[in-house]
């Protein structure tokens, strides 16, 4: 793992906290998370097209859009619900808890994806240091959420 791709990484996931709370706060103002959805991934989107003319990608043949296995194309449609869910609660709960809550159930997952090799990623066994890594988090989340 290069140090550029770990940095890339950080910065992904300090960027989640600001999403969070850029996201609650439209809702907070329109009052409609349904619209602050939409609007957010029409941002999302805007921002994608602008990155596309930049990069100027070819459209993907139909064999590799064919390719893909039917659950690949659900990703889009799967993160409605963390956004939702951030543009909800992410205030409510405050930055610290609501990434931290995030982050330990995403990495409890992850842990359980890997053990099993599930939707593409390779097998990396659920070991007690990873179970323990991940029970630390937990441990972790519970003593901010206690001060």
């Amino acid at each position: 793992m290069t140090l550029l791709i770990l940095l890339i990484a950080i910065a992904a996931g300090a960027a989640n906290p600001f999403q969070a709370g850029s996201n609650a706060e439209l809702n907070k103002d329109l009052g409609q998370p349904l619209w602050a959805g939409i609007i957010v991934y029409a941002s999302g989107l805007l921002g994608v097209l602008c990155l596309q003319l930049f990069f100027r990608q070819p459209f993907p043949t139909h064999a590799k859009l064919a390719a893909a296995p039917a659950w690949a194309w659900f990703g889009g449609l799967i993160s409605i619900l963390p956004t939702l869910v951030g543009l909800s609660l992410a205030q409510r709960l405050g930055a610290g808890i609501f990434t931290g809550v995030s982050v330990s159930a995403a990495l409890a997952t992850s842990i359980a994806l890997d053990h099993f090799a599930l939707i593409g990623f390779r097998q990396h066994a659920a070991s007690p240091a990873r179970i323990a890594g991940c029970a630390l988090m937990i441990v972790g989340l519970w003593i901010i959420a206690r001060t």
